[in-house]
């Protein structure tokens, strides 16, 4: 659904900061965000404008994590337009996906991996939920292990998202949190799953691929078990550790305590919040 935008101007970035209000615009590095509109933006609009104020952050000479999904591949874009026109130079991207490498290679950002870079200065990455502790749900496109692992190594986290992401509480958008799993006896550990939170009333469903109805793959080669739920699940860090000490449970998509930024695009411009 469309959004009205409205251009908010605030004085210098540090008000910017205490208001929490920012519009993206010129920065001490020269770097621009999209022009802004006074109409109605889309919602991938939004979250291009959001990816253009992340990418304010990354410096020559960074390693970066580079995310998965609808929003981060705007970000991977601008990194790459950047790289191009010679604003940014020495940059080693780590990607979290096999897509999001395919774009990075035929962006001509230089890659390579966390054996190699196993600490980065900067990771950029969407959410699919964004809770108001920062807690995230990840994984709707699939690529949450690697994102958790690339995303755990990194000095600082830049979570991009347009304001529609915005939960009070993990699962509180009643959509989908993935838990990658292995595919032998998928089907037990689903029942496990479901029942881990059937106080939550959750609802634990296979993840499959189109029409042809046969199970989606990870990169890993894995499955996803999709838990959707009625109610809170209660202290997420308890939840995490029940589901990671099941057998069969690769890992899940909430990412408890690992964002630094949040960068929100919505009707009033772009609201920072840091950890």
């Amino acid at each position: 659904m469309a959004i009205p935008y409205y251009r908010r101007f605030i004085g210098s970035d540090k008000s910017a900061m205490e208001t929490g209000i920012v519009v993206p615009s010129s920065t001490p590095s020269g770097l621009l965000a999209p022009p802004l509109s006074s109409g109605i933006l889309t919602q991938d609009e939004l979250k291009k404008i959001a990816a253009y104020k992340a990418v304010e952050y990354v410096e020559s000479g960074m390693v970066l994590g580079l995310g998965t999904g609808s929003t981060a591949k705007h970000a991977v874009d601008r990194i790459g337009e950047l790289l191009r026109q010679g604003k940014l130079k020495n940059i080693i991207g780590i990607p979290t996906s096999k897509k999001t490498h395919e774009q990075a290679v035929s962006l001509g950002i230089p890659l390579s991996d966390l054996d190699s870079h196993p600490v980065l200065d900067l990771a950029i990455d969407g959410a699919d939920e964004v809770d108001p502790h920062l807690n995230l749900v990840k994984g709707r496109g699939g690529s949450l292990l690697r994102e958790k692992m690339v995303e755990g190594a990194c000095k600082k986290f830049v979570v991009i998202v347009d304001e529609s992401k915005l939960v009070k509480y993990v699962g509180g958008s009643g959509l989908a949190m993935p838990v990658e799993i292995v595919p032998f006896c998928w089907n037990f550990t689903a029942a496990r799953l479901q029942k881990l939170f059937e106080g939550s009333g959750c609802v634990a469903k296979l993840r499959t691929s189109g029409e042809s109805g046969e199970p989606f793959v990870t990169d890993n080669g894995n499955y996803i078990v999709d838990l959707y739920f009625k109610e809170d699940i209660g202290d997420l860090n308890v939840a995490s550790d029940e589901i990671l000490r099941l057998a069969g449970v690769v890992e899940h998509g909430m990412f408890l305590g690992m964002a630094t930024t949040l960068i929100v695009a919505g009707e009033l411009g772009i609201t920072i919040k840091n950890k």
